[in-house]
């Protein structure tokens, strides 16, 4: 079979492109390709070969003990042989005086320039000006990306698809454009959960080889709950996504076994865009992209799974590290270091059988052990190791509880949950709050006729502007002054607030 990428990547750059960052130099090399992009930026009319050398020695000058690739002592391959091959034009290679980091940042420039990452044009006032490479560009974006990640996300396009899905109306009306929008929401929202699993990762990572118990806490308290534990994660929980993919998941069956109107519609769809395509064709791709949405529905849920572990697994080292930083980093470690140091230089080789004969041998030589202040003392006369075998259990079956919640303590949950779900400014609150107007597919409101009665509904207001040219949503909003292209705006006065005319039109 053959490669859909290789072909058309090797034509664009050759195979030591990539070298570069592949060999024992690729810090250097890295931070040389940074820094030369970064000054090419600011230069749009190119950079002097003598400036871009300047920025090179700057880069090279932690590097210089590091041998570069392709390179002898930090003069070019060819350069080198042409001085084996020549002894009259200079002292041999032994003898020759070690390069200087000019001749350092000269090698790199010029291999850089032979593998394709940046060009030499050389002007007809003799001067070299030189440029980076678009392919060399675009690299660099994706290794300034792997090295400095953007911060977890988790926003609402999954919950989109769901309320999509379950919206007899919105699939009706635009079958196809629906289905495409589904599915590009729903590789963004994987793409999303998996980016929120390595940022997990990557705290589990830090916290790891956190030295003091301040940086453990702020780790833990600062970094992961800003960022994941109260943003991304959060969001994640109060989804309720496993509810609302298993009613997504059984519309997408019923379509693709029972709708075949909503079938022939996509198909008719998919043949105006393309006019050459076969019926069948145009089918068989229907069919695949139901099926692709099923199965990315599918793979919500075990990668949602994977993040609670993951958050699990984090929480858990988090709490075994600040345990490990407080004996250790703590005035107690001195104590106990104390103690064992001085276990060691009278008992070595030795094992402590009774607590009280070990004290008080201690107290005879001149070296008085601290007391200890253990409960049982059992541990040290029947354990010939201080390491306990983990118990394993046999699993059982959960048994319920024995009261059950009563009729007013779950009334009180739901309206927690209401009060909660009702204060989100999301598209779904924008929805159903158009959906209760009074109005039909297409009407348009002006804004002075939106009911506007207490700070709930100005909250669905929020809602329908922050969200009005969102792709799932039921409607759209149009501003009279931006219609109009005018520097002034109408107002509607509305309970205390005096807000900008608009009109909401229903799709």
């Amino acid at each position: 079979m053959t490669s859909a990428l290789a072909a058309p990547l090797f034509r664009e750059v050759g195979p030591e492109f990539f070298r570069v960052l592949a060999g024992p130099a690729a810090p250097a090399y890295a931070d040389a390709l940074d820094a030369l992009e970064r000054e090419c930026a600011q230069r749009t009319l190119g950079v002097e070969r003598d400036e871009a050398l300047a920025v090179l020695e700057q880069v090279l000058g932690p590097y210089a003990s590091l041998t570069l690739d392709d390179a002898v002592n930090g003069i070019p391959a060819a350069a080198a042989s042409a001085t084996l091959t020549r002894p009259e034009a200079g002292p041999s290679p032994s003898t020759a005086p070690a390069p200087t980091l000019r001749d350092r940042a000269r090698a790199v420039l010029d291999r850089l320039i032979a593998t394709g990452w940046v060009k030499q044009e050389e002007k007809s006032d003799w001067r070299r000006l030189i440029f980076f490479r678009s392919a060399g560009t675009v690299m660099l974006a994706a290794l300034r990306q792997i090295a400095t990640p953007e911060a977890a996300v988790f926003s609402d396009k999954l919950v989109s698809v769901c309320e999509t899905l379950r919206s007899q109306t919105a699939i009706e009306q635009d079958p196809w454009p629906q289905m495409e929008t589904c599915f590009q929401n729903l590789r963004t929202g994987l793409a999303e959960l998996r980016g929120m699993e390595d940022a997990i990762e990557r705290h589990t990572r830090e916290q790891l080889t956190a030295a003091t118990l301040r940086g453990n806490l702020s780790l833990v308290f600062d970094d992961f709950s800003q960022r994941i534990g109260r943003a991304c994660y959060a969001e994640l929980v109060r989804a309720r996504l496993p509810a609302r993919l298993a009613e997504a998941r059984r519309s997408v069956d019923e379509i693709s076994i029972q709708r075949t109107d909503l079938l022939e519609r996509m198909q008719a769809e998919v043949q105006r865009r393309e006019p050459g395509l076969a019926p069948g064709t145009a089918m068989a791709r229907v069919r695949t992209r139901l099926d692709a949405v099923a199965e990315l529905l599918d793979q919500v849920v075990p990668q949602a799974e994977a993040i609670d572990r993951r958050t699990a697994e984090f929480l858990r080292r988090s709490l075994a590290r600040s345990r490990y930083l407080q004996e250790v980093t703590s005035e107690n470690r001195g104590r106990v270091q104390s103690f064992f140091e001085g276990m060691n230089r009278l008992f070595t080789g030795q094992r402590p059988a009774e607590v009280d004969a070990v004290l008080t041998r201690a107290a005879e030589q001149g070296h008085p052990l601290p007391s200890l202040r253990l409960l049982e003392a059992n541990l040290f006369g029947g354990l010939d190791s201080l390491y306990t075998p983990r118990l394993r259990r046999s699993a059982a079956e959960i048994e319920p509880l024995d009261n059950e919640a009563s009729e007013a303590e779950g009334d009180h949950v739901l309206g927690r949950l209401n009060l909660a779900l009702r204060d989100s400014l999301t598209v779904s609150r924008a929805n159903r709050f158009v959906a209760a107007l009074p109005s039909e597919l297409g009407d348009r409101i002006d804004s002075t006729q939106l009911p506007l009665r207490h700070e709930d509904d100005l909250a669905d207001w929020i809602a329908c502007l922050l969200h009005g040219s969102s792709a799932g949503a039921a409607f759209r909003i149009e501003v009279p002054r931006a219609q109009a292209d005018a520097d002034t705006a109408e107002y509607v006065h509305k309970l205390a607030y005096r807000l900008e005319r608009f009109t909401l039109i229903r799709k």
